[in-house]
């Protein structure tokens, strides 16, 4: 498997220089049947290469055509390098030939020859309640442990290998989960101290390392820092750091997982607050003729940010309960007084309590920024200036910026 992954990335390297290499106003660059001509013609060339399996190197092709393809949609932008150690995988496409069919049971058809088409299937065996093995290209049968209780019923699996683990994923399209019919509607609140607040009073937290493992990863990083430069004992520390943060991010996602299918099997209709979290983990280093302010500190708070899981628990409740998700603008939903609707930064004593200043209702200041977005109000405009109340200047004669100041700190609801 991993002579697989170290042909996949050959080829897809090869794909990327032709492309990097190629110039506007000349000859097109080779798309992927080009590619998977020239594929032949350098196996027939190369021993190492004829050593591998064709489909491996093809489906590495077709991968860098998608990418090409998606990459003003994906968000990754141009197919880069892949490197050692780093970018390990490939795709294997099924081999069995199996009837496809309709989503409502009809077989499904060949327009010209009105024959049943027969699609590729992977060969996958159960061998008990949690394992099952699966049929890889030159390596025989694998065992893989199963995370459903049923097979998987695909047409391609990519296999992957990171921090000396394998991994391999069906390509499935699950079915969505349907609403519970009760009609309820919940408002989750994203934060540090509490990942994700309900608005019926639940307070969710994604696991984090435990104080052992942390004292464990700072054990190593430090190890690591001290070890010579290009060493044997500096590969292995970082090694043993990575496993340690693989640890963290498989939990993240499990807990990512399992929440998402509570929330799309127990609320009908669930509302985020609307989080710009790319922005809002950006540095704070700046440039050398303007350098930031408390970067360290603002390190600590992205690292605390993304450990949360927050835009993965929104991707996979999409996913779960597509057309029952909505985001509500984020701003003032955490000064907003659920009860009476006054809204007063004051309100907010700290972190985790909310005291209204208007009528003196008071509970926790996560489950109110809940409750309102549940309810949908967030992004309440500030009041609109009246004609001539900012003042003119006399420098200018304009109308001043500033906007007046009311005489209570405060804006009502209406």
């Amino acid at each position: 498997m991993l002579e697989h992954c170290a042909h996949a990335r050959y080829v897809w390297n090869l794909a990327v220089e032709q492309h990097t290499h190629w110039k506007p106003g000349r000859k097109a660059a080779p798309g992927f049947a080009e590619q998977c001509r020239q594929l032949t013609e350098a196996r027939r060339d190369s021993q190492w290469l004829r050593s591998g399996n064709a489909d491996v190197q093809q489906q590495a092709l077709k991968d860098f055509a998608q990418a090409k393809s998606a990459r003003f949609t994906s968000g990754f932008g141009e197919p880069t390098w892949r490197r050692k150690f780093r970018h390990e995988g490939f795709r294997v496409i099924g081999t069995d030939r199996v009837p496809e069919f309709e989503p409502d049971g009809s077989p499904k058809l060949n327009a010209q020859t009105g024959r049943q088409i027969m699609g590729r299937s992977v060969v996958v065996q159960k061998l008990n309640r949690r394992w099952a093995q699966v049929k890889v290209p030159g390596c025989g049968w694998v065992r893989f442990r199963l995370t459903r209780a049923e097979l998987p019923q695909a047409k391609t699996f990519r296999v992957t290998f990171r921090n000396g683990q394998w991994h391999i994923a069906f390509a499935v399209i699950p079915q969505p989960v349907d609403a519970p019919g009760t009609g309820e509607t919940v408002g989750i609140d994203r934060g540090v101290t509490i990942t994700a607040a309900l608005s019926d009073g639940r307070k969710l937290n994604c696991p984090q390392l435990t104080t052992k493992e942390r004292a464990q990863l700072r054990k190593h990083q430090r190890r690591a820092a001290r070890a010579p430069k290009n060493s044997a004992r500096k590969t292995a520390e970082y090694a043993r750091a990575a496993r340690l943060k693989a640890r963290e991010a498989n939990r993240r996602k499990d807990w990512c997982e399992k929440t998402s299918t509570m929330l799309a099997r127990t609320y009908d209709l669930i509302r985020f607050e609307k989080l710009n979290i790319t922005n809002m983990t950006a540095s704070a280093r700046g440039t050398v003729e303007q350098p930031g302010r408390k970067v360290r500190q603002k390190a600590g708070l992205n690292r605390a940010i993304l450990a949360q899981g927050w835009g993965l628990l929104r991707q996979r409740t999409e996913h779960k309960a597509p057309g029952r998700i909505e985001d509500v603008p984020a701003p003032y939903t955490s000064v907003r007084c659920s009860a009476c609707g006054w809204i007063d930064k004051k309100s907010r004593k700290s972190q985790a309590d909310f005291a209204c200043v208007s009528c003196g209702f008071t509970c926790n200041a996560d489950e109110n920024a809940a409750v309102n977005v549940a309810a949908g109000q967030g992004g309440i405009p500030r009041p609109r200036r009246s004609a001539g109340a900012g003042g003119t200047t006399a420098a200018t004669g304009r109308a001043s910026v500033r906007e007046p100041q009311p005489t209570r700190v405060g804006i009502p609801l209406c």
